[in-house]
């Protein structure tokens, strides 16, 4: 059933099953172009995981990167089993290193335009898709990647990651909404900053400044920011899958509204959940003192 979602993919190449033994991690793997889509089965079934996988150019967000972007958000978006999205990078040192420089340097001023608007509606994607996304930061993450880092509802980096929108030192701002996000993740001031000054920090200090939520040590493994997020994505998927996305669209409607007309956001997808057979399970399971075994519907 995977594979024939994926066949009429341009994309489409090498499908293979494989077996992490390091964190026990089972996993149905698809190659989407530069992007390696897992669904991972067993006790982690629910969780997908979205690898950046382009070790030539760094994982630099370029025509070939961004189409299997948008090629993979759709199909996030269509499976209704998906609980949460780890969004990191199988390439060692980078999570992502921003905007292909060298592929923008040979476009037009109306194709960099037309490029640069089609880059944020993929971030807004990724920023729309309804189960909840963390980003795993390992580490380079500078001008589009923090902004795709940002899009995510939730960021880890490792202590050793460096974080920074770059791009008024390269002659250009932000664009691919990152004047947007970061203001609403940290104080504006700070965010004015750290545009202004093309600053680059550390996962230590992005953690300080509130642009991450956690920052762990570097392994010797170097995936210690995978860890932690596929240790909270454990900790999400035994939750009931439309409630969860229930949730972030409550909480994305509303949090730029008043309270007032929050409640009011709240109330509606508190009604979508309402006649889900999940929340019959929720119930039924917390009277017969045993663990919910929950459907996605």
């Amino acid at each position: 059933m995977l594979a024939s979602k994926f066949s009429n993919l341009r994309l489409l190449k090498n499908k293979s099953i494989i077996r992490l033994l390091s964190t026990e991690i089972h996993e149905q793997t698809e190659n989407v172009g530069p992007i390696e889509y897992k669904r991972l089965t067993g006790a982690d079934r629910g969780v997908v995981l979205y690898g950046l996988n382009s070790p030539r150019d760094r994982n630099a967000l370029g025509h070939e990167l961004v189409q299997s972007m948008r090629e993979v958000n759709h199909l996030i978006r269509e499976d209704t089993k998906v609980s949460v999205v780890i969004l990191h990078s199988t390439v060692p040192g980078i999570f992502c290193a921003g905007a292909n420089l060298k592929e923008r340097f040979k476009l037009n001023d109306e194709e960099v335009a037309k490029f640069v608007r089609r880059l944020r509606e993929t971030f807004i994607e990724v920023e729309d898709l309804p189960m909840p996304t963390i980003a795993a930061v390992e580490g380079a993450a500078v001008g589009g990647g923090l902004e795709l880092a940002l899009a995510c509802d939730i960021r880890i980096a490792a202590d050793s990651a460096k974080l920074g929108l770059v791009e008024t030192g390269r002659g250009l701002i932000p664009g691919a909404g990152g004047t947007q996000r970061l203001p609403r993740v940290i104080h504006p001031n700070i965010a004015k900053e750290l545009i202004f000054t093309s600053r680059i920090v550390s996962g230590k200090e992005a953690k300080e400044l509130g642009i991450v939520n956690h920052v762990v040590p570097q392994n010797e493994n170097k995936n210690a920011a995978f860890e932690k997020a596929m240790e909270l994505a454990r900790e999400i998927i035994v939750n009931a899958p439309v409630a969860l996305r229930c949730a972030k669209q409550a909480i994305n409607e509303g949090v730029q509204l008043t309270i007032k007309d929050g409640y009011e956001i709240e109330q509606k997808w508190y009604e979508v959940n309402v006649p889900t057979k999940d929340r019959q399970e929720g119930m039924i399971s917390f009277m017969e003192k045993r663990k919910p075994v929950y459907q996605g519907h």
